[in-house]
């Protein structure tokens, strides 16, 4: 069984300087932590209901049976789910400053829901990398982790000074503003940088001027805008088309 030192430890996961210190975060619930295990990606330890266990019995894994009282401690969900897995963080690969495909840019994005959202999105349409600016929400954020459905397996996030690496970025840069070209009528794109910008402030000042083609989603009904997570899944669904 877990002990208290232990639920403690992993209790003080769900905050960025102990993840960043430790080298390790949490990943929960039964369909990521199934991906998890058939990835390459080291586990430390799961821990686990006695239901689950009895379950993957047949996994090669350090497993400690949990009880729910335990596992709703260590979640950094509202609700905990029926496993729970220490994980470590794998090492950095090189800032690519030249991406193959699309390239998604993240401008000051704070919701771990809407990140996690973002990295399905980029599963999705086949987008392998997001350059991320260094105010964005932490991808191992266990909210974002939860919500990318496993997809943080397979999008690589890199934390930088957008103005740095845009201003080395070769291949046309989009931004996602509500002044812009209809999507509607935008050619597809084989290799572009698209930016999106915070939920609430948009795509920051300095930014802007490196915008080289501005693109909206035009609006037919009242709404003020659109979540960023939703307006990048439409404008992806346009610039990606074959």
């Amino acid at each position: 069984m877990v002990g208290k030192r232990e639920v403690k430890y992993i209790q003080s996961l769900c905050q960025k300087k102990h993840r960043a210190e430790e080298r390790l975060f949490i990943v929960e619930g039964e369909k990521a932590v199934e991906e998890l295990i058939q990835s390459d990606w080291s586990i430390r330890q799961l821990y686990a209901a006695a239901d689950w266990i009895a379950a993957h019995a047949s996994l090669n894994i350090p497993v400690l049976e949990a009880s729910a009282e335990q596992l709703q401690q260590m979640s950094g969900l509202r609700t905990a789910r029926s496993v729970i897995a220490l994980v470590e963080m794998p090492d950095q690969p090189a800032l690519p400053l030249q991406p193959d495909g699309f390239t998604l840019v993240l401008d000051h994005l704070q919701d771990p829901g809407n990140m996690g959202t973002l990295l399905r999105i980029a599963d999705w349409f086949g987008v392998q990398t997001i350059i991320a600016s260094e105010s964005c929400v932490d991808l191992y954020n266990p909210k974002v982790i939860q919500s990318s459905m496993g997809s943080f397996l397979r999008v690589q996030v890199h934390y930088t000074d957008l103005t740095d690496w845009l201003k080395q970025y070769k291949s046309p840069i989009l931004g996602a503003v509500l002044t812009g070209t209809s999507v509607y009528e935008a050619s597809p794109r084989e290799k572009a940088a698209l930016i999106i910008g915070n939920e609430g402030q948009g795509i920051g000042q300095n930014l802007l001027s490196l915008i080289q083609e501005p693109v909206s989603i035009p609006r037919l009904g009242h709404a003020e805008s659109l979540n960023a997570a939703v307006a990048t899944g439409i404008l992806l669904s346009y610039l990606k088309r074959k």
